[in-house]
């Protein structure tokens, strides 16, 4: 682990120019953004929903009359549920703002850490999205034909009177998949079902069935995504920072890095057991009771029957690949997996009577690329996070999770080096990240992953 912080770098707080909490009923509400003495607001590309939490400390003087005030909890009261809207901004030169109203306001989900005294309450309050609660309150238990993305849509669209969408009025980023698949929900979460069918899709731009495969889930400040794994890393940078433990921005970046800390952990042990190098599936069709075997290596060096590779299919935010590791350790098998042969989903057909036709024509015949589709996708999820960096920068609220950004990081040298680290330096992925306000500073926390080493050139 390798951390370094530079504390020439001063940050201005940004501004609460709204942060209204709502009765239950919406009769009444309370300005709380005098309270509210901390924000955190978090996005993950592997949580499908943003979060929020705040710090109060209040004295008793934001509620009630003047021989008996209130606090929030007790004042408004809080119960769960409540409406809350939020519109604050950073402190960048074109003042990015996020405004949660309307269908992104936040929702009272807990209250924790209470400190009650005679003078003064500190506590938090945790906020989730309106259709985090929905997915709660919904199961998928219809049938659902086609194309993956057609179905995510109609997932995250339909009507929760009918027990199965959470009909989101947010705006919807899906990439088109080539896969097709059908399936009964089997009364399962929304959000579950959206998750799962992300590790069986490709992208339609990968032309063929069992390339390029996985996707991810997630909801942003701008919507929910759909996205692919190789369409996230296709896109340009957002950003441009540096690190250099001195004051002033070289031209070219667009702000200087606080601190950072890269994850310089080797775990040769972990990546054979999770088969980042090589893997094999088994898969057993109950049907036919036989079985079918997937050897499957990021570089398709196997010379094994019925191999496949992810070799020039999937985009890269590197140039020097993650198998570069000793062939003594990256061509034997080192993860062995056991699965069941997704056969039995559902064949195509407007009733009854073609779907069994369908069937009868061809009983073992997948709507897609089970085998070639799932060991590549395992493989995939495991080379995302392989590399990582935490970094700190002054509050910018432009960020996104699933953004890129380009980063450079002095070589380590005796003495104050100019020149950048061409291992570490280069383009990143956000996987996460934490927007922190409060009335002294505000910080944007970034946990940055790739799947490969070396720097490329910044477009």
């Amino acid at each position: 682990m390798s951390y370094r912080e530079n504390k020439t770098k001063p940050t201005d707080p940004g501004n609460i120019t709204q942060f209204e909490l709502f009765q239950a009923n919406g009769e009444s509400s309370i300005d709380i953004s005098d309270s509210a003495v901390e924000i955190k607001y978090f996005e993950n590309l592997l949580s499908n929903t943003k979060t929020l939490s705040i710090v109060v400390v209040e004295t008793g003087n934001t509620e009630g009359g003047e021989a008996n005030k209130k606090g929030v909890l007790d004042g408004l009261p809080v119960r769960g549920g409540e409406k809350a809207l939020l519109v604050m901004e950073d402190m960048q030169p074109n003042k990015n703002k996020l405004e949660f109203k309307d269908d992104n306001a936040w929702y009272v989900n807990r209250v924790r850490d209470a400190s009650p005294d005679t003078q003064k309450d500190i506590y938090a309050i945790d906020f989730s999205s309106k259709e985090f609660f929905s997915n709660e309150q919904n199961r998928v238990c219809k049938r659902y034909d086609g194309k993956v993305s057609d179905t995510i849509k109609k997932l995250l669209t339909e009507d929760t009177a009918n027990g199965m969408g959470i009909k989101t009025e947010r705006d919807l980023t899906i990439d088109d998949t080539l896969t097709n698949y059908n399936f009964i929900g089997n009364d399962k979460k929304p959000f579950y079902i959206c998750t799962w069918l992300a590790s069986k899709s490709i992208p339609e731009t990968a032309g063929e069935l069992g390339g390029a495969a996985g996707y991810l889930f997630y909801e942003n400040y701008d919507g929910f995504h759909f996205r692919s794994i190789d369409a996230l890393f296709d896109q340009e940078p957002k950003k441009k920072y540096i690190y250099q433990g001195q004051p002033g921005i070289p031209g070219g970046y667009d702000d200087e890095i606080i601190s950072y800390n890269i994850n310089k952990d080797i775990d040769l042990q972990n990546n054979l057991m999770s088969g980042t190098y090589s893997n094999r599936s088994i898969f057993f069709d109950f049907y036919a009771c036989d079985y079918q075997i997937r050897d499957f290596s990021v570089d398709g060096d196997l010379n094994t029957p019925g191999s496949g590779s992810s070799k020039d299919k999937l985009v890269s935010a590197g140039v020097d690949p993650i198998d570069s590791v000793a062939d003594e350790f990256r061509k034997p098998i080192s993860r062995y997996m056991n699965h069941i042969l997704d056969v039995g989903t559902l064949p195509s057909g407007k009733n009854q009577e073609e779907q069994l036709k369908t069937w009868k024509d061809d009983p073992y015949k997948p709507t897609y690329d089970v085998a070639n589709t799932m060991v590549q996708s395992i493989m995939r999820y495991n080379q995302l996070y392989s590399i990582q960096i935490n970094i700190m920068i002054p509050g910018d609220f432009s960020l996104r999770a699933g953004d890129l950004v380009y980063c450079d990081f002095p070589e380590l040298t005796t003495e104050r080096s100019a020149q950048v680290n061409d291992q570490s330096g280069g383009i990143y992925m956000i996987a996460s990240l934490c927007h922190r306000l409060t009335s002294r500073d505000t910080y944007t926390s970034l946990t940055l992953v790739r799947d490969s080493f070396g720097r490329k050139s910044f477009k």
